[in-house]
């Protein structure tokens, strides 16, 4: 059965079925568009000419005809001649489409069935984004056409309503505004879309713009239709010209906003509310954007579900405000006049009498940091004389020096202190939905939270940001804005200090000297630093750093970090990272040279500290210094490559580190110095696993570049050695017998070079392949590789062992080393490994008799991209397929890539290549040989396994097709031997048993019972 069709009609008709189906002019379109109007009813012959043509022409029957099959053909081209169609059906008079997938249906199912798993928002998204232009395009104008296009379009203009209603819902009025604001215009006659644009400008705290787009409302529909709006943007109106409650507060408030990761704060102000008898008082603090206004917002909406009055007055930065703006804010939104008295003095008690009136009242005053004198004083004459009433008075305020006058009235009212510090991480995931109604993986979201410092507003602005495809390092438009906002607000010479600390990044102790401790004091004051006892400072968040270091030009940028470059010398001369960044960022030609050689001994103690992921940072910032040095120094460029294609080849990203091994080999080979050769093809003494090269290109290149080069080393040298070791790697599946010679006499040369000795351990355990059967000799290869030094070693003697104890049936040791090659892999950031031990346990599943399709299919899932290019080929294929015939099902029909020739029956299969799927490949021989009754090829596949008759073919870590005995014996009774097959067969039940296969121990009590009698041999069904 062919791929399913979808059709699209949201926008210009057409149909995709893993691509676009192919429908030739406008009459085939608009008999496609005709059916799907029609929803699955038959539409009859006489309707479909009369719906094409205004005056049919003669022959118009026999036209439809012939669109109709040219249709068929197009969506179903698999279809086999005089089988009925499954889609356009013929029926009674006419033809009736039946579709599976519409997109005009998954959008109408989109809008009508609530998703608990996604959000509102993403719901609706979703739908939209399905919209490709207006409904039936190219058809929309046709008598039968107009009215499903209509609602469909009808249908689209809600779903722009219903986002806009959850973007309100979840605090995001500001990007609510843009999309209603062109709605509006474009659609000017939707009352419900004035309304939404009316309340999402109120809650963006543009109250006048709010009342503005009513005004324009009523204009609209007077001008065009002669009425004036209905009940409910009356009522609107008055309500934003009252502050309703019903609306939130003033400032940008929801109705019930939702708050993650405060529950301890918020049981704290629920128990204030209670415990206020008279007059009580809060100060809740916080950096910019940590959630004090939403805190207070949903105390707003809690108390007044609770039958408590609420009121709201918000400080501004504004000059122009006018004297205890909050106060008259207060008063509007209760509806109180505001009293008139002789005095200030006066009038302050009258506001205080006043407010006792509304009590049960919840009082908000919010950026008190912003106060002016009048508005503290206002609030000093309620601490002072509080009335008898039942008041909760909520005071926002930033972390900064003023308001000491305040806060010492305060104290003795035993106020309740709450400090807002970042949200948990565990928050972090719901916030991120929230901001961008999408899911992230819990390590995306984690990182994003660490940068955030669990700052929400911060979060939510990186969230948003990340979801449209921004850097890791960029820093959100919005967050700039308010950093450089924070900054105006500050002396010149505390913006000079948070400038260089800036540039400084994590070493601010680099400024702890007494001409800078006052403003190094006043920014953390201000909010931007933090102390770190016992003494130092650093940035609050890395994201203040990111903002503050984004204002600086080049220029200044470039002095900074040579500032700094100086003090680390002076102060700290062998942090060669750190001397490396700031010598390279100082941007001169001599800074950069400088900064070649601390990359370079930066980088070469994080490979000492096997930290690769480290060491690819700074071999890059190495080679990136040694390009703006100006230097031609093309001997120190190659050794600087070399360490950075070793580094990512660690770090799994093998297809960058081949690209970087063939420049660096070229360029050494063309340079034409056989030590510079010899040091640049030693430098890869990267741990390799699979038989197979993932670039046998480029394996070419180096072995003939690695026997040119030996000619010119004929002492027995390490640097010999090395060369060796390397060639047989490069050699190991097209020449093994060359290899072996190579990794033998690598190996007789003396050295006390723990790397190379690695390296030459390596190679001899690539090159155990000379017959099948060698999993004994290969467990102790790797048994010494695990003692080898160098930790990636010890990881591929892990992985070498996982793959021995496959094939000897003991699935107890290759757990241990398939858990220890994790740990290590975990510990210093090896992606690979994962992969090869996944597929062991797809593989254990396999042998032990539990389903393992899904478990291999995961396992593959993780080979596109990983540069494994020698492993990924056909190698699922082969698993399944080996997997089913264990089971005794069918073979698997599929693309086997490099195994087709031991997969597909047909001819006899060649011999198999001496590498780790010896074993599987030989044993398909075997299945053909008897399924063949082929007694010349059963003989020499008899002779070849032979050795392995005491192991699972399985020494792959990857694949298995059970115990090699079990083939062995049905190749015997082939071969007329009986008593050699019930030996087999003997020894095939105690391998199974060993590895606990109920399939294998089956397998071969069935060959015991059969008693290796002529014929008795399974049938061999494929291979």
């Amino acid at each position: 059965m062919g791929t399913a069709v979808r059709f699209l009609v949201l926008g210009p008709v057409a149909a995709e079925a893993g691509g676009p189906v192919d429908l030739r002019g406008p009459r085939q379109r608009a008999v496609l568009a005709r059916l799907l109007v029609a929803r699955g009813r038959v539409v009859p012959t006489s309707t479909l000419v009369d719906d094409l043509w205004t005056h049919p022409p003669a022959g118009a029957v026999g036209a439809v005809r012939t669109f109709v099959g040219d249709l068929r053909r197009a969506l179903e081209p698999e279809r086999l001649p005089r089988t009925p169609p499954r889609l356009l059906v013929t029926e009674g008079p006419g033809y009736a489409l039946r579709p599976g997938a519409v997109d005009a249906w998954e959008f109408e199912d989109l809008l009508a069935r609530p998703d608990p798993s996604r959000s509102d928002l993403s719901r609706v998204d979703a739908a939209l984004a399905l919209w490709r232009g207006p409904a039936y395009a190219d058809v929309a104008d046709e008598p039968w056409a107009v009215a499903e296009a209509r609602r469909l379009d009808e249908l689209r203009l809600h779903a722009v309503e219903q986002r806009a209603a959850a973007l309100l819902d979840l605090g995001r009025a500001a990007e609510a505004v843009a999309d209603l604001r062109a709605h509006t215009a474009a659609h000017p006659l939707r009352e419900g879309a004035w309304n939404l644009l009316a309340r999402a400008l109120y809650r963006a705290d543009r109250q006048g713009e709010a009342l503005s787009a009513l005004r324009d409302a009523r204009r609209v529909l007077a001008e065009e239709l002669g009425v004036d709006p209905g009940p409910d943007l009356r009522a609107l109106e008055a309500d934003i010209l009252a502050h309703a409650p019903s609306l939130g507060p003033g400032r940008a408030a929801v109705a019930r906003p939702v708050l993650l990761g405060r529950e301890a704060e918020q049981e704290a102000l629920l128990a204030a509310a209670d415990s206020a008898v008279g007059t009580r008082f809060v100060l809740l603090s916080g950096d910019a954007g940590i959630g004090k206004t939403a805190l207070a917002q949903w105390l707003d909406a809690e108390l007044r579900a609770r039958g408590w009055t609420t009121a709201w007055g918000s400080s501004t930065t504004d000059d122009d405000q006018p004297p205890a703006w909050p106060w008259t804010r207060v008063l509007d939104t209760l509806g109180a006049p505001a009293p008139a008295e002789p005095t200030a003095f006066a009038q302050r008690r009258a506001v205080v009498a006043l407010l006792a009136r509304y009590a049960p009242l919840l009082l908000v005053l919010d950026d008190l940091h912003w106060a002016t004198p009048e508005t503290l004083a206002q609030l000093t004459a309620l601490i002072t004389d509080p009335p008898p009433a039942r008041l909760l008075v909520l005071a926002t305020h930033r972390d900064t020096p003023g308001l000491v006058d305040l806060r010492a009235a305060l104290a003795r009212t035993d106020p309740l202190r709450l400090r807002l510090t970042g949200l948990p991480a565990r928050a972090a995931g719901d916030l991120v939905r929230a901001a961008t109604g999408r899911d992230l993986d819990r390590s995306t979201a984690d990182a994003l939270h660490r940068r955030a410092g669990g700052n929400p507003f911060y979060l939510r602005e990186l969230a948003r940001w990340h979801d449209e495809g921004a850097g890791a390092d960029d820093v959100p438009p919005g967050i700039r804005d308010v950093v450089r906002q924070r900054l105006a607000g500050v002396p010149e010479q505390v913006r000079e200090v948070l400038r260089l600390a800036a540039v400084t990044g994590d070493d601010l102790d680099l400024l702890d000297e007494p001409g800078l401790l006052d403003a190094l004091e006043h920014a953390a004051a201000a909010g931007f630093l933090v102390e770190t006892p016992p003494r130092g400072f650093a940035f609050a968040h890395d994201l203040v750093r990111s903002a503050i270091a984004a204002t600086l030009s080049a220029t200044r940028r470039a002095v900074l970090h040579a500032d700094v470059a100086a003090r680390l010398e002076r102060l700290r001369p062998r942090d060669a990272a750190a001397l490396a960044h700031h010598h390279l960022r100082a941007a001169t030609p001599a800074s950069a040279a400088r900064a070649v050689g601390h990359a370079r001994t930066a980088a070469q103690r994080a490979e000492r500290a096997f930290a690769p992921h480290q060491a690819v940072r700074l071999w890059q910032t190495a080679l990136d210094a040694h390009a703006a040095s100006g230097t031609d120094d093309e001997h120190l460029r190659l050794e600087l490559l070399m360490g950075h294609v070793r580094a990512l080849a660690y770090t799994g990203d093998l297809a960058a580190a081949r690209r970087g091994r063939a420049s660096a080999v070229d360029a050494a080979a063309r340079l034409g110095d056989a030590q510079l050769t010899t040091r640049v093809l030693g430098a890869f003494d990267v741990p390799a696993l699979w038989t197979d090269p993932d670039d046998p290109e480029l394996s070419a290149t180096i072995a003939a570049t690695a026997r040119a080069t030996l000619d010119a080393l004929p002492e027995p040298t390490p640097d010999r050695a090395r060369v060796l070791a390397t060639l047989a790697l490069e050699l190991r599946n097209t020449d093994m017998t060359g290899a072996a010679a190579a990794a033998r006499e690598a190996a007789a040369i003396p050295h006390d070079d723990p790397a190379l000795r690695a390296l030459v351990l390596n190679a001899h355990a690539l090159t155990l392949f000379d017959h099948a059967g060698m999993a004994p000799q290969r467990a102790r290869a790797a048994d010494a590789l695990i003692a080898a030094e160098p930790i990636g070693h010890r990881v591929l003697g892990h992985l070498v062992a996982l793959q021995a104890h496959c094939a000897l049936a003991d699935l107890g040791a290759a757990d241990a080393h398939a858990l220890s090659a994790d740990r290590l892999a975990a510990e210093h950031g090896l992606p690979l490994v994962g992969v090869f031990t996944a597929w062991y346990r797809a593989l254990r599943l396999s042998i032990t008799g539990h389903p393992a399709e899904g478990a291999y299919r995961a396992a593959a899932a993780a080979l596109p991209g990983s540069g494994m290019t020698g492993l990924e080929p056909g190698i699922l294929a082969l698993a399944l397929h080996c997997d089913r015939l264990q089971r005794g099902g069918p073979p698997l029909v599929a693309d086997f890539g490099p195994h087709e020739p031991w997969c597909r029956p047909g001819p006899a299969p060649p011999p198999p290549p001496r590498d780790l799927l010896f074993e599987v490949r030989s044993c398909l021989r075997a299945r053909a040989a008897v399924a063949r009754a082929d007694q010349a090829l059963a003989d020499e596949v008899h002779d070849a396994l032979l050795p392995a008759a005491g192991e699972l073919a399985a020494g792959s870590g990857l694949v298995t097709l059970g115990p090699v005995a079990q083939h062995l014996g049905d190749l015997a009774v082939v071969l007329g031997r009986p008593g050699q097959a019930r030996e087999h067969y003997a020894r095939a039940l105690a391998v199974a048993e060993r590895a606990g296969s109920p399939h294998a121990v089956a397998a071969a009590r069935a060959g015991l019972r059969a008693d290796g009698a002529p014929g008795a041999a399974p049938p061999g069904r494929g291979r």
